[in-house]
């Protein structure tokens, strides 16, 4: 799954494409024999346990900008091809930036595009307001999802009930919320989906500002999900730094020796537990913020293919 936000040439670079490079982007996928399907369908394969093709291709776009409307969409649409909008109805709503009006939206429905939950007003929702329980916290993110999620509905009649986390940043106790609410939570940390991806943490491919380059690109829809069989420690709010990253998982189709882990620019070095479970634990403390472990590993039977896990990590 690909993650974009503005399709432009005079926004932050971090978060853009030009409308060149997302045409350069979809001409490969189309070159290359990829197939793009809409969101719906993966979620609907996830949640009935069917395999996911190894060139399917999902593509996404977050945080309401009006470029995706102006720039994006009409590209897409000469390409035929399927895509979600995440929106946060009350930057809609209060014209914060330059957002898409529900005209806009309402437009881009009637095309076909699915339109999907960011938060009602792309909150850092992990974070409590001063004097806040951890009660009283659930309950104001609970109705900010089931807020939003009712004005989406309203304006375009879609209830997806699919929730892109702002920022990409989530801990244990947003997810079983999530869960519990019925919802999906789409995640910004990259990796590739399979049967086992949590469906309340779907990682998504940034496919902007220097992931744009189709060598980097090329590459990363050349990617396997890992078969994770146990999250041994991977919440993402951080309670020891440097955190340890554990996983359980089947390694029928990559060798151990091979998986490599890097935390930024640095290797660490995989410590098997027993023949399926390995920890990893960067050097140094990371960084205030977001920041990530990155593992993979070639794969055995698909030449030219690696197998991608990226564990986010959120130290606030």
């Amino acid at each position: 799954m690909l993650i974009y936000h503005h399709v432009a040439s005079d926004t932050p670079r971090v978060s853009s494409v030009t409308a060149t490079e997302l045409r350069q982007h979809l001409q490969y996928l189309q070159d290359h024999n990829f197939k793009v399907i809409g969101l719906d369908v993966l979620i609907d394969q996830l949640k009935q346990g069917k395999p996911i093709a190894d060139n399917a291709v999902v593509i996404t776009f977050d945080d309401s900008f009006e470029n995706n409307y102006t720039t994006a969409h009409p590209i897409l649409m000469e390409f035929g091809y399927p895509y979600t909008i995440f929106i946060s109805p009350g930057s809609i709503d209060n014209k914060v930036g330059p957002v898409l009006s529900w005209d806009q939206v309402r437009k881009m429905a009637a095309d076909g595009v699915l339109v999907a939950n960011h938060a009602m007003n792309h909150e850092h929702m992990t974070e409590r307001e001063n004097g806040e329980t951890e009660a009283d916290w659930l309950a104001r993110i609970k109705q900010n999802i089931l807020t939003a999620e009712q004005r989406i509905k309203e304006e375009t009649g879609q209830s997806h009930r699919w929730l892109a986390y702002p920022y990409g940043e989530f801990n244990n106790q947003l997810e079983a919320l999530v869960k519990k609410l019925g919802f999906v939570g789409i995640g910004q940390q990259s990796g590739a989906i399979g049967s086992s991806t949590l469906l309340s943490r779907i990682p998504r491919y940034p496919a902007a500002g220097q992931y744009a380059e189709l060598a980097d690109l090329s590459q990363k829809l050349r990617t396997l999900a890992f078969d994770i069989t146990g999250y041994l420690s991977a919440n993402q709010q951080i309670s020891d730094n440097p955190p340890t990253l554990r996983l359980t998982l089947n390694i029928t189709d990559f060798l151990p020796e091979q998986l490599r882990c890097y935390a930024g620019t640095e290797a660490l070095e995989p410590k098997w537990l027993n023949d399926n479970t390995f920890e990893v634990t960067a050097s140094k403390p990371v960084n205030r913020g977001r920041s990530r472990y990155n593992c993979t590993a070639p794969s055995l039977s698909k030449k030219g293919y690696f197998y991608w896990y990226s564990q986010p990590w959120l130290n606030n």
